[in-house]
C-alpha cells in the first residue's frame, strides 16, 4: 500500500506552478512588457490545463464518478478533485484579475492607453471605421442564433463577441447573435491614430463592438449590448480501432471529433446580459457542475503574449551568442568529428543546429540523415534542409510523431511536404508516442562510414528555441551512434525488431531500458550513503510525479544520500525524511526563459555520471514513449554542465522553494550577492567565448 502523505495529487501541484507564473506577472522589478507576457503565457497554461487534465478527469467521473481513481496511489475520488481544482482555478483568476489591473496602471504611467469602444476621440473612431470596412468587415461572418435549431460550432481557441440588440422603445423586441473574432488573421491588437506622445491602442473585439450599428443596420436595431466569451473544449484525440483505416485517418478523423469535443469550461465577461448567458449556457448543455467562470472584459489573454513592443528598453538583453568552437569559418561537421559540442539554448545560437543539417544536405560524401521530429516551426528551417537533402540525392528518413499533442494537423501537413519530396516518413507506433530527440548523419569516405548526428532535450523548433532552456549534445561518438542507429532500426519495424532498444548499451532508452538504469543508479547511491562514502543526486526535470521512483528518491533522502531537485512543473514528491537528516533541496525556477531541460546527476562513487534526456519522471515517459537520455563522457562539456547547474541551484532571485502546501516562497539568502540564474548562465557562456567574440555576444 502507497503511503498517500508521500504525494501530492499532479494537477494540484501543476495549478502551483502556474501560480509561480503569476508571481512573475505580479514582480515590480520584472519589465511590463515581461508581465504582460507572462499574463498570456498564464492563460495558455489554463487553457490546456482544461482541455487536457479537467477534460481527463471529467471523462474519468462520469464513468464511474464514485469509485474511479486518477492513480494508484490516490484514494480521492476525482469529483473531489475537481471540486478542489475548481477553487484553485477561481482564487488564481481573482489573482490574475488583480495584477491587470495594477499593470494596466502601469500601462498608463508609461503612457500606453488601452483604449475600448467607449474611449476614442472623433478622429478614432472614424479611423476604426475605417479600419473594420477595409481589414474586418470581409473576416466575420454575424450568425443569428436563435433562428437555428443548433448552436452552430464553436472554435476552442477563438473568442466570440456575444450581441444582445433590442430597439430602445420595444424592450421585448430582442435578438441575440454571435461574432467570431477574427484575430487568428488580423491579430489582437490595433494602434490608434493620437496627436499626443502617447501610446493607443484598442483591442479588435472593441473595433467590432463600434461597428455593431453597421453590421446589423439592415435590422433597425439602435441599442446593442455585446460581451466577449469563449469556450474551452475536450482535447482527447479519440481514435478508432478499425484496422483497415490507417493511421493518417484516424488522426485526420480524430481530429473532427476533437472539434466537436465536450465543452469543459465557460469563460464568460460577468457583465454578459443575463439573458443572453443563461441561452447559452442552456445551447451549450452546462450545468452547475460545469466549469463556469466570470471574468472581466478580456478573454484570450494568451494573445497578450504577442502585445505590441511599446516600451523603451529597460534591460540589457541577453542574445543568442554562437558557440566557441562553432564560429562562421569552420563547418559544424568538421568540428563535430573532432570533438564533442554541447550546445545550450537559448544562450547559444540555434544556427548550428540548422548549419549542420543544411552542410549535410550539400555535402557529396552524406549518403543519410535519419531525424526525430516532434514539435516544428510553422516555417521550419529543419524541414527545408531535409527537403534540400532529398533533393540533393540523400536517403532522408524522418520519424514524424503524429500524435503530439496541439500539433497533431501541423504535422499531417508536414508529412505531405515531406512525402512530396521523396522522403521517407516513419509515423510512429501504435498506443505510443516517440519523444526522443535524436538525429544520425551517414557519410561515406574513401570506402569509410563516418557517422555524427546529435541528442537534445528539445524539440527541433528554431523558433521556441528563442526561449526554451535546452541543451543538444553534437557528436560523433561511435557508441552513442550505434545506440542511435538501433533507436532508428527499431522504429523502421517496431514489431519484427522489438528487441532492438534492448540493445542500447550507452544510451538509457524508453520505454524498455531507462527505468530500470535509473533505479539502479538511485540504488547505488543508497548503498554508498549506507556505508558512509559521499552519495549525491541531482535531477533538473519538467516533471516529477513517478510513484515508483519518489520512493526511491525517499529511500535515497533517509538513507543520507545528498538529493538535489530543480523542477519546473508537476512536483508530486512529498519526501519524508528522519529527524537530523536534510530533505532534498528542491526548487522551481520560472524566468524570461522556460526551463525545459532534463538532466540527471549520480554521484556514483566519484565517478559522476551526467545524463541529458528528453524524458520527464512520469509513468508516461518512462513506460508509454520512446525517450532517450545521453550521456556527457567529454569531462570539459561534463564540468560545463555541472556549472550550469550549480548555477541554477544558487538562484536567489528567481528560484522558488517546493513543498507541499504550494506556498512558492522565494529562496531567500541572506547577505548573499544575489544570483539570477538565466543571467548568470549567459554571463558565464560569453566569458567561454573568445575575446573577439564577446563584443558581439549581447547589446
Amino acid at each position: 500500500m502507497v503511503n498517500k502523505s508521500t504525494f501530492v495529487q499532479r494537477d494540484i501541484s501543476w495549478l502551483s506552478f502556474n501560480a509561480r507564473v503569476l508571481q512573475e506577472a505580479n514582480d515590480p522589478a520584472v519589465p511590463i512588457n515581461q508581465r504582460i507576457r507572462f499574463l498570456g503565457i498564464f492563460s495558455n497554461n489554463m487553457d490546456e490545463f482544461f482541455r487536457v487534465r479537467v477534460a481527463t478527469l471529467k471523462r474519468m467521473a462520469e464513468f464511474d464518478s464514485a469509485k474511479t481513481k486518477l492513480n494508484v496511489h490516490m484514494e480521492d475520488a476525482v469529483s473531489e478533485i475537481l471540486v478542489d481544482l475548481l477553487h484553485i482555478v477561481l482564487k488564481q483568476q481573482s489573482e490574475f484579475d488583480r495584477i491587470w489591473a495594477n499593470i494596466q496602471t502601469e500601462l498608463k504611467k508609461n503612457k500606453v492607453f488601452l483604449k475600448n469602444d467607449q474611449q476614442l476621440t472623433r478622429d478614432q473612431k472614424s479611423f476604426v471605421i475605417d479600419f473594420f470596412e477595409k481589414e474586418v468587415r470581409s473576416n466575420i461572418i454575424p450568425l443569428m442564433i436563435e433562428s437555428l435549431p443548433e448552436l452552430p460550432y464553436l472554435r476552442d481557441k477563438s473568442i466570440y463577441l456575444g450581441v444582445v440588440m433590442q430597439k430602445k422603445n420595444s424592450a421585448y423586441k430582442q435578438q441575440y447573435a454571435l461574432i467570431e473574432i477574427p484575430s487568428k488573421t488580423l491579430g489582437r491588437f490595433v494602434k490608434l491614430p493620437t496627436d499626443k506622445k502617447e501610446t493607443h491602442i484598442i483591442l479588435l473585439e472593441d473595433i467590432v463592438r463600434v461597428n455593431l450599428p453597421y453590421i446589423f443596420s439592415y435590422f433597425g436595431y439602435d441599442h446593442f449590448e455585446a460581451h466577449i466569451f469563449k469556450v474551452t473544449k475536450d482535447a482527447e484525440l479519440d481514435l478508432d480501432n478499425d484496422i483497415s483505416t490507417s493511421l493518417v485517418e484516424k488522426m485526420q478523423k480524430g481530429l473532427k471529433k476533437r472539434r466537436r469535443g465536450k465543452p469543459v469550461r465557460f469563460v464568460y465577461d460577468k457583465e454578459m446580459n443575463s439573458g443572453l448567458l443563461n441561452y447559452l449556457t442552456k445551447k451549450l448543455k452546462l450545468n452547475n457542475k460545469s466549469s463556469i467562470i466570470p471574468g472581466g472584459r478580456i478573454h484570450n489573454f494568451k494573445h497578450f503574449m504577442d502585445f505590441p513592443d511599446v516600451f523603451p528598453a529597460t534591460t540589457r538583453k541577453m542574445t543568442a551568442i554562437p558557440h566557441p568552437d562553432l564560429n562562421s569559418a569552420i563547418r559544424v561537421t568538421d568540428v563535430i568529428g573532432k570533438k564533442d559540442v554541447l550546445l545550450h539554448f537559448p544562450y547559444h545560437s540555434f544556427n548550428a543546429i540548422i548549419d549542420l543539417l543544411r552542410e549535410a544536405a550539400i555535402d557529396p560524401d552524406v549518403k543519410s540523415i535519419k531525424i526525430t521530429a516532434y514539435r516544428l516551426a510553422s516555417e521550419s528551417k529543419v524541414i527545408n534542409a531535409l527537403v534540400n537533402a532529398a533533393r540533393n540525392g540523400k536517403k532522408v528518413e524522418v520519424m514524424l510523431e503524429l500524435k503530439a499533442r496541439f500539433d497533431e494537423e501541423a504535422n499531417l501537413e508536414w508529412k505531405t511536404v515531406l512525402e512530396e519530396e521523396g522522403v521517407k516518413v516513419i509515423l510512429g507506433i501504435p498506443n505510443m508516442k516517440v519523444h526522443a530527440k535524436v538525429c544520425i548523419i551517414n557519410k561515406r569516405v574513401q570506402n569509410k562510414t563516418i557517422q555524427y548526428g546529435f541528442v537534445s532535450t528539445g524539440n527541433l523548433n528554431e523558433k521556441t528555441a528563442h526561449f526554451y532552456g535546452d541543451h543538444c549534445l553534437l557528436t560523433s561518438n561511435r557508441n552513442i551512434m550505434a545506440d542511435i542507429n538501433r533507436i532508428f532500426y527499431y522504429l523502421e519495424n517496431p514489431v519484427s525488431h522489438a528487441g532492438t532498444l534492448e540493445e542500447c548499451k550507452t544510451l538509457l532508452v524508453s520505454p524498455v531500458g531507462m527505468r530500470k538504469k535509473i533505479t539502479e543508479l538511485v540504488e547505488k547511491e543508497i548503498k554508498e550513503a549506507k556505508k558512509g562514502f559521499p552519495a549525491s543526486i541531482t535531477l533538473k526535470l519538467n516533471s516529477l510525479s513517478d510513484v515508483s521512483l519518489i520512493e526511491k528518491l525517499n529511500q535515497a533522502s533517509v538513507a543520507g544520500v545528498e538529493v538535489n531537485l530543480i523542477i519546473r512543473g508537476i512536483y508530486s514528491a512529498k519526501i519524508q525524511t528522519k529527524k537530523k537528516q536534510a530533505s532534498p533541496y528542491a526548487i522551481s525556477i520560472v524566468d524570461e526563459y522556460l526551463e525545459h531541460a532534463r538532466i540527471l546527476v549520480f554521484h556514483n562513487g566519484g565517478n559522476v555520471l551526467v545524463y541529458i534526456s528528453s524524458a520527464d519522471w512520469m509513468v508516461r515517459n518512462l513506460d508509454h514513449r520512446v525517450e532517450a537520455a545521453c550521456p556527457i563522457v567529454d569531462n570539459e562539456l561534463k564540468k560545463e554542465l555541472l556549472e550550469v547547474l550549480k548555477i541554477q541551484l544558487s538562484d536567489n532571485v528567481k528560484a522558488r522553494i517546493l513543498d507541499p502546501e504550494f506556498i512558492n516562497n522565494y529562496v531567500s539568502s541572506p547577505g548573499k550577492k544575489q544570483l539570477r540564474s538565466q543571467q548568470e548562465i549567459y554571463n558565464y557562456l560569453v566569458k567561454k567565448q573568445p575575446l573577439k567574440q564577446r563584443a558581439t555576444g549581447s547589446n
